[in-house]
């Protein structure tokens, strides 16, 4: 969670927000668990990630469409992640307004480095000058894609 002032953005009906107080947390978990990048993860996983985390939500009249997070220290680095738009709002530009939005925050001028991993939406964020990163020994990473499914108890 954040000390930052509460940021909103509204177009034709539809609203983005960093209000936390507004995120609908079982919605998304719903989505995470049967997303390709976290199938399985668990409630308390999610409520732990977004109180750690800048969140961008996603509302078409109240109810939660989307939603993408910040993992910052707000200062210099941000690891872009969880960026969705249900499928029944897509083809509309949301996600590339929820992008800009997440482009627009205060927060985001002054960082150094953001980084995504993504297999599903390249072209989205090539749009907004993210690059792969296909330098030999330049980014390293550990990566368990089975860890909610494998997660004993």
């Amino acid at each position: 969670m954040s000390e930052f002032v509460i940021e909103e953005w509204n177009k034709e009906g539809y609203l983005i927000s960093t209000d936390e107080n507004k995120l609908d947390l079982a919605a998304i978990h719903r989505y995470l668990t049967t997303s390709t990048w976290a199938a399985g993860i668990d409630e308390e996983t999610v409520y732990a990630s977004v109180q750690n985390s800048l969140n961008f939500g996603l509302y078409h009249q109240g109810e939660q469409i989307g939603f993408a997070r910040l993992i910052t220290d707000y200062a210099t680095f941000a690891y872009l992640c969880d960026v969705y738009v249900l499928d029944a709002y897509q083809g509309n530009g949301l996600a590339r307004w929820l992008m800009a939005c997440i482009h627009a925050h205060p927060v985001f001028a002054r960082l150094r480095r953001i980084t995504l991993f993504t297999s599903t939406a390249p072209w989205l964020y090539e749009k907004f000058g993210y690059q792969p990163v296909n330098q030999p020994n330049y980014a390293w990473t550990i990566t368990r894609p089975d860890i909610y499914k494998n997660k004993a108890g």
